[in-house]
């Protein structure tokens, strides 16, 4: 499989920055070690192209006429390898070489149909999300059933003058579009792939347990979004006495609460590790509301007795480490067990000299962050992607920031889901 390739600007005007985009696909097209004609774009722009979203679409498929099916939405910042644009106009787009009969395009507007799934076994799925969709949760639990492996990745939209989706079948547009041109917005949207198209993905945390002492808690009495018991007492207690806060100081106890988050996970899953991360299974949700009546705590969530809660903290160490594992373990897992010493060297070698290496056999990555993690959160602009270059080399990738992200049947909050297509030689 050869390298997909990756073009991304920023400019006020979009119709420079499509040209600055599409000079860089066009001279790496050019090139033996990319492929010269793809057939899926993945392409994502800031908040600021929302508007002329149809008239960009358009243009870049004026362009790039060999592309015949998109995907993509809108964020509040889009990531390409070793830069991100938050919170300034920018757009990322990266061309898929995958064989045809091996991906399909989707919407909420068109789902996929029996006719159009005939013959097609869907493994895997890039999804994308309106975040005001109703029962959203419910909605990807369901599409994560429909693919072989229950594996899905992607995250919802973060528009601030409303979410929009790209979706553009082979035939020019989807069948049930209508009149629409490709770009649409409420449902999920995206891309299955069959069992042909390989992916390795890892989602990163951004948030850390409070401190060393306090514990995982079960979650024995719940009604809805309300937590009532914690370990048998009285969920607001437990909260106050793990802050070490009290109401007799509300101020001091609304400051507190105001930056402490909670961190659900299903009983016997990756919870709590041993080195005090949270586990790939965690779900980090706000804390939205105190009830001293009836002792309790109100999340953005459901939960159920059983579970179990962990009180965290947005971590900017932490999410750099847990970043820098999940590129590790996505290395680990594609290079070679026994490698030549030459092949060792070059894989490890600086960033100066990163580069896709053959050994690891990374076509294209996708990576969906927090929109709560872009920009300063890791200390400088650009730090975030820089991390994940550094550790996996000068490969090919896109992505956004989100208003939540999504991997397996989950949807998560100040994560990140790093997802790398690969070769299987």
């Amino acid at each position: 499989m050869k390298l997909f390739p990756t073009g991304h600007a920023t400019h006020p005007q979009w119709r420079m920055a499509a040209g600055l985009v599409l000079a860089q696909l066009r001279a790496q097209m050019a090139l033996p070690d990319y492929a010269s004609s793809p057939t899926l774009g993945l392409l994502y722009i800031t908040d600021h192209y929302a508007p002329e979203a149809q008239e960009i679409l358009d243009h870049l498929s004026a362009e790039l006429p060999e592309v015949t099916d998109w995907s993509g939405t809108v964020g509040i910042g889009v990531s390409a390898n070793n830069a991100e644009y938050f919170d300034e106009p920018g757009m990322s787009l990266m061309l898929c070489a995958l064989p045809s009969d091996q991906y399909r395009v989707f919407s909420g507007v068109a789902p996929l149909s029996n006719s159009e799934m005939s013959g097609f076994e869907a493994h895997t799925a890039l999804v994308h999300a309106d975040p005001a969709t109703p029962d959203l949760t419910e909605l990807i639990g369901e599409m994560a059933g429909r693919v072989d492996t229950g594996y899905l990745f992607g995250g919802l939209s973060s528009g601030r003058g409303g979410a929009l989706q790209f979706a553009v079948g082979g035939n020019g547009n989807i069948r049930g579009h209508g009149a629409a041109g490709g770009v649409f917005s409420g449902g999920l949207s995206g891309v299955v792939f069959g069992e042909g198209v390989r992916v390795v993905s890892r989602v990163t945390q951004g948030c850390q347990p409070l401190r060393s002492g306090v514990r995982e808690r079960e979650i024995t009495e719940a009604d809805g979004n309300l937590l009532l018991k914690l370990d048998g007492e009285p969920a607001l207690d437990v909260l106050l006495a793990d802050l070490q806060v009290s109401l007799e100081r509300p101020q001091e106890a609304i400051d507190a609460v105001r930056n402490t988050l909670v961190g659900l996970a299903d009983a016997g899953s990756d919870g709590v590790r041993r080195t005090g991360d949270l586990g790939a299974d965690v779900l980090v949700r706000h804390i939205i509301g105190l009830d001293p009546t009836r002792r309790g705590i109100a999340i953005a969530d459901t939960a159920e007795a059983g579970m179990r809660l962990t009180f965290c903290r947005r971590n900017a160490q932490a999410a750099r480490a847990d970043l820098m594992r999940i590129c590790a373990e996505i290395r680990e897992e594609l290079e070679p067990e026994e490698q030549t010493l030459a092949t060792a060297r070059a894989v490890a070698a600086g960033e100066a000299e990163a580069a896709p290496h053959p050994a690891r056999r990374i076509a294209g990555a996708v990576y969906v962050s927090c929109s709560g993690r872009g920009g300063p959160h890791f200390g400088a602009p650009g730090a975030e992607l820089q991390i994940v270059r550094h550790a996996l080399g000068d490969v090919p990738l896109v992505g956004f920031f989100a208003a939540g992200e999504i991997a397996r049947h989950h949807l998560y909050g100040y994560t990140g889901v790093l997802t790398v297509f690969t070769s299987k030689d």
